[in-house]
């Protein structure tokens, strides 16, 4: 059985803080009780789960829920069609990107 993570647990100590301000880096940490910084990835993880985890309830264990989230991973990153790109892959709208941009003019070797 896959647990949740502890979702009241919150990043925003003031050591953390200062730690991200001394290293110049913004937060993106949202307010209290809102999920904008995190839509994106609660939409994943909801396809996740509905797509895989849920699709077949008789996981043998962790090393093929590992081995298969592996796998499902590759896929929504290189083979998933997406309506945004006339319904092509990533990995296939990349290559045809490629193949259709004219060659790189050389550089002259400096001696």
């Amino acid at each position: 059985m896959l647990r949740r993570p502890v979702e009241s647990a919150q990043y925003t100590s003031l050591a953390f803080t200062e730690a991200l301000i001394a290293s110049g880096i913004a937060g993106s940490i949202g307010s209290v009780g809102d999920a904008l910084d995190n839509g994106l990835m609660e939409s994943t993880i909801g396809l996740y789960k509905t797509e895989l985890i849920d699709r077949d309830a008789s996981w043998s264990g962790r090393a093929e829920v590992e081995r298969e989230t592996a796998e499902w991973v590759r896929w929504f990153n290189a083979d998933r069609l997406h309506s945004s790109i006339d319904y092509l892959s990533p990995t296939w709208y990349e290559t045809r990107y490629r193949e259709q941009r004219p060659p790189a003019a050389s550089t002259p070797e400096v001696a």
